[in-house]
């Protein structure tokens, strides 16, 4: 993996929270990869984590790019 296809986890919190986030990210041009380890789980057949929680990551090289974005959008809704 190169240096530039490294992730950076940018959010971790409710689902609903975390599609306004990915809504304004696409805007950009920049497609967060989702981790939902509870639904993960529960196809596996056992239960662990917090449901509802998203955890969302995008490329290192992308976070400059997405900062201001970010910071304003949890600034909007409280989170930050």
């Amino acid at each position: 993996m190169s240096k530039e296809e490294e992730t950076i986890r940018i959010y971790t919190g409710p689902s609903m929270i975390a599609k306004g986030l990915i809504a304004r990210l696409n805007e950009l041009g920049i497609s967060p990869v989702e981790r939902n380890d509870s639904e993960s789980a529960i196809i596996g057949g056992f239960h662990q984590g917090v449901p509802d929680q998203l955890q969302l990551f995008i490329r290192k090289d992308e976070m400059v790019k997405a900062q201001d974005i970010i910071t304003q959008y949890l600034t909007e809704i409280g989170e930050k």
